[in-house]
């Protein structure tokens, strides 16, 4: 199956061919990763595509600096099979203005994605269903998916969720960092707007389960989460969150959200952002200053110039070196995955790594070194069938009810 992909992957430098540094998997670890079928459900490296210097299909070797983390190379290397490439569109005013420029931001961004397509057509394929995945899969080569990350890109316009259908998008996080007109947000400072659930949003909900596209309630508040739980006909997911018991972020799942969660059908993918994986010492000089670059420079999603992205990346760089940033482990991802698995079982985990948004811990900090968990999972007594069912197989699941329910209306 993996035919095609070890041919390319021997061609490459020696220092690609092994980039799995940090928990230095066995062989055996290495052989059975290669052997599944993996998915990663949130990236935000269409961000990273607005700088029109940076070739996606190009050799990064491991760990270069300013090159993101993920690229084709690095995937087919690690044996990242798909991936779902979010259009991400940050939370701005509800004004009819805002709600223009947040749906023209999330339709060029889902433009840079078909452009990797249509350039690399021999080593990455867009896959709007399982089957597609599991075909790209046998043929040997990468799958593309397609979210949105914040349903702020929708404006009131329910008809653009089959705009943004026929484009290849399968999934719509409601909300982002803040509450939208579809419902709250769980770190929105500011009192509730609606209560969990917009009527809108209710509304929205309703045309994703007609239409098949799958309801992402990273982010939201836990009474929006609750009540979309209640209003959508198929099972919910969450794409990239982790579990509160194990650190107490409001962008977390509760284990009663969990609960409620496995009770559906639904699944939680495992985020590997160290500030939700672990308690993170604050470190209010790095973001103070990582603030103050966002009001000098703009936000990367408005950041298009090649000439204005360099700079911001270079003054990003020199806050990386005064103030560097702690991270989590790869053993502190597989303990929230154990939790997970302890409290409502092993069909209601995946992986969701929110790379080049943020992603990353010591052993797993760009997508070359996934199989690091894979090697922790196996080291803690996990099946070959519970590795299928993390890296793939409980995600497919949700993703084909989600499809089986719209094509029955």
């Amino acid at each position: 199956m993996k035919n095609l992909k070890l041919i390319h992957a021997a061609g490459l430098l020696l220092a690609l061919v092994l980039p799995l540094r940090g928990a230095d998997p066995d062989s055996a670890a290495l052989k059975l990763h290669r052997e599944l079928l993996t998915i990663d459900t949130h990236c935000d490296t269409p961000l990273h595509m607005l700088d029109t210097t940076w070739d996606i299909g190009a050799v990064h070797p491991s760990g270069t600096r300013d090159r993101g983390k993920i690229d084709l190379t690095r995937m087919e290397n690690g044996n990242l099979d798909a991936l779902f490439f979010a259009a991400f569109v940050s939370q701005r005013a509800l004004t009819e203005q805002n709600y223009r420029e947040a749906r023209a931001a999330a339709e060029h961004l889902i433009g840079l994605t078909e452009g990797m397509l249509k350039k690399y057509p021999d080593r990455i394929r867009l896959a709007a269903t399982p089957a597609e995945i599991r075909q790209n899969e046998r043929d040997g080569v990468l799958s593309a998916c397609v979210g949105i990350e914040n349903g702020f890109a929708l404006g009131h316009d329910l008809a653009a969720l089959q705009a943004f259908r026929a484009r290849g998008v399968r999934y719509v996080t409601l909300c982002h960092t803040r509450d939208n007109d579809i419902c709250d947000s769980s770190t929105d400072p500011g009192a509730d707007s609606w209560g969990g659930l917009s009527p809108f949003g209710r509304q929205v909900i309703a045309e994703m389960n007609r239409l098949g596209i799958l309801v992402d309630l990273s982010h939201a508040s836990d009474e929006a989460f609750f009540q979309a739980l209640a209003a959508s006909k198929t099972p919910i997911f969450a794409s990239h969150s982790c579990a509160r018991a194990l650190c107490n972020h409001p962008r977390n799942l509760s284990d009663e959200m969990l609960k409620a969660l496995a009770a559906t059908g639904g699944v939680m993918q495992m985020c590997i952002l160290s500030e939700y994986v672990k308690a993170i010492p604050a470190n209010a000089r790095r973001e103070a200053a990582q603030d103050s670059l966002d009001a000098i420079y703009g936000t990367w999603e408005s950041l298009r110039e090649p000439v204005a992205r360099k700079a911001k990346r270079e003054a990003w760089n020199e806050v990386d070196r005064l103030y560097p940033r702690t991270l989590a482990t790869v053993a502190d991802v597989c303990d929230h995955i154990d939790h997970v698995v302890k409290l409502v079982g092993i069909d209601y985990i995946g992986i969701g790594t929110d790379f080049d948004g943020g992603g990353g811990v010591n052993g797993c900090n760009e997508v070359s070194q996934m199989c690091n968990i894979t090697a922790e999972l196996l080291r803690r007594g996990y099946s070959r069938e519970d590795l299928a069912k993390i890296w793939g197989g409980n995600f497919l699941r949700v993703f084909t009810r989600a499809l089986e329910a719209a094509e029955a209306e």
